[in-house]
């Protein structure tokens, strides 16, 4: 175990470890190759459910927007998002606030 490894992607697990050529997961006893985890870069929401494009979230804090006195309330639906890199993972628009960036630790996905 050592904070190299990526966590699981079955189950978020952080305790991976390395055996041969596979990265093991001993929670769930999932086996995956090193060069797939590099590849398949997750992105996941303040639970650890795995996001997609097109994905409803709620927002589980208020957030302030930069440089206007605006707030995100919690509990605000994101319907339609986009997964994009960075730091800000998540772009979408919020009605009477328009386009922005949200990080996915502070969103949690709608089920159903």
């Amino acid at each position: 175990m050592t904070d190299s490894l990526p966590p699981c992607p079955d189950c978020a697990s952080a305790f991976t470890y390395q055996m041969d050529a596979l990265l093991v997961c001993p929670e769930c006893g999932h086996e995956w190759s090193a060069t797939e985890a590099a590849d398949d870069e997750v992105i996941r929401d303040s639970v650890g459910n795995v996001l997609t494009d097109g994905d409803t979230v709620t927002v589980i804090k208020d957030l302030k927007l930069k440089g206007t006195s605006q707030v995100v309330k919690v509990g605000t639906k994101v319907t339609n998002i986009r997964l994009v890199p960075g730091d800000h993972d998540i772009d979408c628009k919020i009605p009477g606030v328009g386009s922005i960036g949200l990080k996915s630790q502070f969103v949690k996905k709608v089920s159903g």
